[in-house]
């Protein structure tokens, strides 16, 4: 009896990491151009409630959100799969730093790799403008971040807004190229591809200020 309140947390703990497996098994290879035209393109708020359940289930598990976003732009176009995609990306990290913090925190702090405490050194303490420079990369895990965030002490706002601001560089790029631009629309493409160019600019000067001013012993991990 004394072990139920031990018991009831792990038993949770594992019923979501099934329930997040099997969406991957049965999603994973179903969401592509086809699944699109079938089951979400011209099927009105249903077909979009649809993808985004399954986009958000997808990316909670460490799915792609670029191919999500391109995915997107292919069923809704620019503006309604740029909107998608983001709320997709955003609910999916959502649901991977809670699973993390509520059901999974003890065992990943007792098995984070160097790269977990890496990240949670460096957003630990200005985690808006920390997440934001990860997000702005095009490198690295977008899952390992979202683990790691809620493994440790991360306050969950700013790491959601941090986030959801870093993530609109490469949404917006994937999902433009997913919703076929056309010839007269090529500057809006090129627009999308210099925002993308400075973002990742942006982020890498100021993770190499940030490595720059840490010890040498604490530079030896990477976010890739």
């Amino acid at each position: 009896m004394n072990n139920l309140p031990l018991l009831s947390p792990l038993l949770k703990g594992l019923a979501v990491i099934v329930l997040l497996v099997l969406a991957t098994l049965l999603l994973g290879d179903l969401i592509d151009r086809h699944w699109i035209d079938v089951y979400v393109r011209g099927r009105g708020l249903t077909g979009d409630l649809l993808f985004l359940l399954a986009a958000s289930l997808l990316i909670s598990v460490g799915s792609s959100r670029q191919l999500i976003a391109f995915l997107a732009g292919y069923g809704f176009g620019f503006g309604a799969g740029l909107l998608l995609s983001m709320l997709a990306a955003i609910a999916g990290c959502i649901v991977t730093f809670y699973v993390a913090r509520d059901l999974l925190r003890g065992f990943l702090q007792r098995h984070a790799t160097a790269r977990m405490h890496e990240v949670n050194r460096f957003i630990h303490h200005n985690t808006f403008s920390m997440t934001l420079v990860l997000r702005l990369l095009p490198v690295g895990s977008n899952f390992l971040v979202n683990l790691a965030a809620g493994a440790f002490s991360v306050r969950g706002l700013p790491f959601f807004l941090g986030s959801a601001l870093g993530y609109v560089p490469q949404m917006l790029v994937f999902t433009l190229l997913g919703s076929g631009s056309q010839v007269q629309e090529v500057w809006q493409l090129a627009i999308a591809v210099a925002m993308f160019v400075i973002a990742t600019l942006l982020g890498a000067w100021l993770f190499g200020r940030y490595r720059r001013q840490q010890r040498p012993s604490d530079t030896g991990a990477n976010f890739a």
